[in-house]
């Protein structure tokens, strides 16, 4: 799985002390609600809202802790 994050990505896992591991595992693992452009995935205490860009690859919008 290839992840592409944006700056407001970058920014958020910093501050809520989030790494790209638990990104992934919260995609692949997390319940998912589709979007206007997206989804939003929901896993433990971490929400990741992507949009899925072809088979392997994922554009991280933002992470937060819920």
């Amino acid at each position: 799985m290839n992840i592409i994050l944006t700056k407001h990505a970058k920014e958020k896992m910093v501050i809520c002390g989030i790494s790209k591991e638990q990104i992934i595992r919260t995609i692949q693992q997390g319940a998912k609600v589709k979007q206007t452009d997206g989804y939003l995935a929901s896993h433990a205490y971490i929400k990741v809202a992507y949009k899925q860009l072809g088979e392997e690859y994922y554009k991280i919008k933002t992470v937060f802790i819920k």
